[in-house]
């Protein structure tokens, strides 16, 4: 063989070593933006899940402001027939003044 030759061989069988070694690491690639666009999906799921209990809390917190029971009914009716008893005697007052 001769040194041409020899080289050649040489230059050949790096360029398959090179080959071999793209080729994996195009699937290595692959493989990895497979993952990306997985963990991608996930983080966005993520985010949806946690929009979605954001708005379930701020529903359920706006529930409890606006529940009115029983005892805060009562206490409501008792103070608004105070301040209709305060006005009528306002009133009362006014009137003996004129």
């Amino acid at each position: 063989m001769t040194p041409n030759e020899q080289t050649l061989a040489v230059f050949e069988t790096r360029v398959r070593q090179m080959l071999l070694r793209f080729q994996e690491l195009k699937e290595e690639n692959e493989d990895l933006q497979a993952c990306v666009r997985k963990n991608m999906q996930d983080i966005q799921q993520l985010k949806d899940r946690l929009a979605q209990a954001d708005n379930d809390y701020n529903a359920l917190k706006m529930a409890r402001i606006v529940e009115i029971t029983d005892k805060d009914l009562e206490g409501a009716k008792a103070r608004l027939t105070k301040l209709i008893r305060d006005v009528n005697k306002c009133i009362a007052i006014l009137s003996d003044e004129e």
